[in-house]
């Protein structure tokens, strides 16, 4: 299979002294090859923020 399952954290979160909101998402690694970036809700900021994905 071609899809493999990513974390995507809190980019702003972290900076504010909070903890990270995670996400787990999926990708198509033959045709995303670069980093996923996406803006979801974090709760703990009550907004919405950059989440990024990490090495797991």
């Amino acid at each position: 299979m071609a899809r493999e399952t990513i974390t995507l954290e809190c980019t702003e979160a972290r900076k504010e002294g909070k903890p990270p909101s995670r996400y787990v998402s999926s990708r198509n690694k033959k045709l995303q090859t670069e980093l996923v970036e996406k803006r979801k809700y974090n709760r703990f900021l009550r907004r919405h923020t950059l989440h990024r994905e990490i090495k797991t």
